[in-house]
């Protein structure tokens, strides 16, 4: 494929991205924003595969589409009230967001325009970065990754502890 098939399909995806972000912020029902926010994020995971981060790309759909945004839905989709047609956000603050909107908007233009160059690796990195990443978990990190791994078990059971229902009848 071309270098402008390129650009053209990497544009196509920043425009949902950036389109889905717009409507989960912006509209006032709970479910079409939770929708919108699939569509963010497989529009985050494809701008990812663009900048050959491949890991972080797959990381993005099972962490944050798999994981977070299915439990989300089910949230929005299991709680009672939201079955209700009429059911919208209560706080819809335009003004605070257009400022800081434009805030962001112009930090990330003013970098846009001042940045001198790119600096790139002199040689292209050989082989897989996911090879590399396991490899070094399993080697110099194995410590931070068991905490980690501690820490969110003791999260897990703490959340467990916390949604249990309490039979005592009190």
């Amino acid at each position: 494929m071309s270098n402008q098939t390129y650009t053209v399909i990497f544009y196509l995806f920043a425009a949902l991205t950036v389109f889905s972000a717009a409507f989960v912020v912006l509209t006032r029902n709970v479910l079409y924003s939770a929708f919108s926010l699939l569509f963010t994020f497989f529009g985050i995971a494809a701008l990812y595969v663009f900048l050959s981060a491949d890991f972080i790309a797959v990381t993005q759909v099972v962490v944050y589409v798999g994981g977070i945004l299915v439990l989300l839905l089910f949230g929005v989709m299991f709680t009672n009230s939201i079955m209700n047609p009429g059911q919208k956000s209560e706080v819809f603050n335009i003004i605070p967001g257009l400022v800081i909107f434009a805030g962001v908007i112009g930090t990330l233009l003013y970098t846009f325009f001042n940045t001198q160059g790119w600096r790139t690796p002199a040689e292209p990195l050989q082989g897989s970065i996911v090879e590399r990443i396991g490899f070094e978990t399993m080697s110099r990190y194995v410590l931070p990754f068991e905490m980690v791994s501690i820490l969110l078990l003791a999260s897990l059971i703490g959340a467990a502890f916390l949604a249990r229902f309490d039979k005592t009848g009190k």
